[in-house]
């Protein structure tokens, strides 16, 4: 098979319907469209959402909810698996994006207390929860917040 050979297959596509071609065709005239009415002409037609002059659905329904412009999402990093680095190490943001541990950055990020370190490990992050502080002073490791 070459490249000037390929055909779609059998059935899988059809002619465009040519409209306003003349009587024969069967979509002359008025091209399908009807006689006369808004959605017989150029631009014609209603917008999105428009129900006739009735109030519609998103006017109808109240508003909702409240989006916080300064929101800030950390990138969660928990201590179960901070267990990959070695004993004594400095666990950095950059350590933690090569250990795959944090994709995305985000606002920064933070060091929660799910699981247990054995460990003594200097932790450098954003933010830390109160436990795994806590878990992390106890097992001999460092907390430096950046």
């Amino acid at each position: 098979m070459k490249l000037h050979e390929l055909r779609p297959a059998e059935g899988s596509t059809k002619n465009k319907k040519r409209l306003g071609r003349g009587t024969a065709s069967g979509q002359g005239k008025s091209a399908g469209k009807g006689q006369k009415g808004q959605n017989s002409r150029s631009g014609g037609g209603v917008r999105l959402g428009f129900e006739g002059g009735q109030m519609p659905l998103y006017r109808r329904l109240p508003k909702v909810g409240f989006t916080n412009i300064w929101r800030k999402e950390y990138a969660v990093v928990n201590l179960s698996d901070l267990d990959v680095f070695e004993n004594g190490s400095v666990v950095t943001i950059e350590a933690l994006k090569e250990a795959g541990l944090v994709k995305a950055m985000k606002s920064g990020v933070k060091i929660l207390g799910n699981g247990e370190i054995s460990k003594n490990l200097t932790v450098q992050a954003h933010k830390f929860s109160k436990t795994a502080a806590d878990k992390i002073t106890a097992a001999g490791g460092k907390v430096e917040v950046i």
